[in-house]
């Protein structure tokens, strides 16, 4: 072969070659370019770090408030009401007069019995005279020992009917008392159902008188949570945990902190709950007898690390989060929590310290996507949360005071 097509075919190579070189060159900036697109149309998601802190945890129960005495104030004997010395509310004081019944029916018996008395008193007095009498007949034998046993008979007779006659007349007497009703210890009158010239008989409710001096309050808890106050008794974990707050049917805190007196000895049945009793003083009477509220119990746990509720999503039943990578991919990421609250969780396993995790728009996430995080502080997600409503439900919530 000739030199002549050799020398032809070096122009048509390099052609060839800077073809080449221009379609790798212009495949590189397209890639480029599509990866930098790619990184700009990365979703902008928030994004919090999870720590952990010594924290206080208070759940809140909803709270059945009784007066320490409540007791219901009942007529005892039938008359009609002549009186009433109080008002519905007003304060009273042990023995203080409430309503007075007609007694006009209670002294004619007084004067009855009186009369019976004196009677039978005059009949054993004379008994005992002949006794005495009989006695030295006997003595003399003028009349047999027959004659004594007979004047002693009639002597027990007659002091038989005068104790009778004193038993009726103080029955009298205390029937007659009982027409003056009068308060059973300091309290405050509740509802007066009935109204001057109302007749009244033995066990008709007259008025309730309630001592609200203190207050208990009731609320039920979970088995997990009283064996998790238990423990912490024992342990005496914290300088105050009997205490408890309350917070008010409008949201307000009572200003007195209560103490758990006592818990029931048996759990509910149906609810597996346990009751507990608290004790607040209530010196300006703000607590009535019925009213409701809700218990704040305070519990300490040392290194919670605590998990954003919005930041979960569940599937088939169990819990899960975002987690971000170092190269602000997402993960998912499962989780068990050890306790649930109103807007945290505490975690058991599954999440560290340390651990970036999407804390909204999950719904919009997937695994494995590159996102650009918008960091959100841990400690702004913990401030305190709305005052939940007080309506419905016997569950506990809670709140999170972290430190």
């Amino acid at each position: 072969m000739s030199p002549l097509p050799r020398i032809l075919h070096l122009p048509i190579l390099a052609a060839v070659l800077g073809g080449l070189a221009l379609a790798g060159c212009t495949a590189k900036g397209e890639t480029e370019q599509s990866a930098t697109a790619t990184a700009e149309e990365a979703p902008v998601l928030p994004v919090t770090q999870l720590v952990a802190k010594d924290t206080v945890l208070f759940r809140k129960y909803v709270a059945d408030i009784q007066a320490l005495r409540n007791v219901e104030v009942r007529g005892r004997v039938q008359g009609f009401l002549d009186k009433i010395h109080v008002d519905e509310g007003q304060e009273v004081k042990q023995g203080q007069l409430l309503f007075s019944i007609n007694d006009a029916p209670y002294r004619t018996q007084i004067s009855k019995a009186k009369a019976a008395l004196a009677s039978a008193q005059a009949a054993t007095r004379v008994a005992e005279l002949e006794v005495k009498q009989v006695t030295l007949l006997v003595e003399k034998n003028i009349v047999s020992k027959t004659e004594l046993e007979v004047a002693q008979a009639k002597l027990k007779a007659a002091q038989s009917e005068a104790a009778q006659a004193r038993s009726a007349l103080t029955e009298a007497q205390l029937s007659l008392s009982y027409t003056q009703v009068r308060a059973p210890f300091d309290g405050i009158i509740d509802r007066i159902p009935l109204k001057v010239g109302s007749l009244v008989d033995d066990g008709t409710l007259l008025t309730t008188v309630s001592d609200i001096r203190a207050v208990f309050a009731y609320f039920t808890v979970s088995e997990g949570e009283y064996l998790d106050y238990m423990k912490r008794r024992r342990k005496g974990a914290g300088s105050h945990t009997d205490e408890v707050q309350l917070v008010l049917a409008d949201g307000s805190q009572y200003p007195h902190l209560g103490k758990i007196e006592t818990v029931e000895s048996e759990f509910d049945a149906n609810t597996g709950s346990i009751a507990f009793r608290a004790r607040f003083q209530n010196p300006d009477k703000l607590l009535k007898h019925g009213a409701t509220g809700r218990i704040k119990l305070a519990s300490e746990v040392e290194d919670a690390v605590l998990l954003p509720q919005k930041a979960v999503f569940e599937l088939q039943d169990k819990n899960y989060v975002f987690l971000v990578d170092q190269n602000n991919r997402l993960r998912q990421t499962h989780f068990v929590p050890k306790t649930r609250l109103s807007h945290f969780y505490v975690v058991e396993t599954g999440l560290k310290p340390g651990d970036r995790v999407v804390y909204e728009g999950v719904q919009d996430a997937r695994d494995g996507m590159r996102i650009k995080p918008r960091p959100v502080g841990i400690d702004s997600l913990l401030a305190p949360a709305p005052r939940p409503s007080n309506g419905g439900g016997s569950g506990s919530v809670a709140t999170v005071h972290a430190y």
